[in-house]
């Protein structure tokens, strides 16, 4: 089997004209997650931020028998407690069709040799909490999922209250 996935299953690094079907499966994740109403990207915004000057995250593709079938979508962060950089996970996302082949299994397999490759000590994502079947196979990687965190987000309409507030304090005489 491991012959047929190796003939079957490219991974690459996305290029520009990928952008249309990383915008594609960004929509399908969100739709998996109950999320699609919150996608806002568009393809200029992947374009300028993948394939710009000066790019802000980064995208492998899966392929498998000449078909787009996944994607890692990542970028760099920074652990001040290690003083050394890391993956962040953002999206990983295989295609229904294309599930049980071990695409998810090699995208995160690949990530993991950049980390070995650029002495980088640390691979992290975020799952939801009610997506087991994702939670097992991360555990069956060997990633800890870390229960006692939680991840924290401000929407743009907070930043925006938070930074206009703290403005006016430091505009105060």
């Amino acid at each position: 089997m491991a012959d047929k996935t190796e003939s079957l299953l490219q991974l690459r690094p996305a290029n520009v004209q990928d952008v249309g079907e990383i915008l594609a499966l960004i929509r399908e994740l969100a739709d998996y997650e109950k999320l699609l109403h919150e996608v806002d990207a568009t393809q200029a915004d992947l374009t300028r931020d993948l394939f710009g000057p000066a790019p802000r995250a980064h995208c492998d593709i899966a392929m498998w028998n000449g078909e787009v079938a996944g994607m890692a979508f990542w970028f760099y962060n920074y652990s001040a407690f290690l003083g050394r950089a890391g993956i962040y996970l953002e999206d990983l996302f295989v295609r229904p069709a294309f599930r049980g082949n071990g695409i998810g299994k090699r995208l995160i397999a690949h990530l993991a040799q950049r980390c070995v490759d650029e002495n980088l000590p640390r691979l992290q994502w975020s799952v939801l909490d009610w997506n087991t079947p994702s939670i097992a196979f991360y555990e069956s990687l060997g990633a800890d999922v870390l229960r006692e965190w939680f991840a924290c987000l401000m929407s743009r309409k907070a930043i925006d209250a938070l930074a206009t507030s703290y403005a006016r304090v430091e505009a105060s005489p």
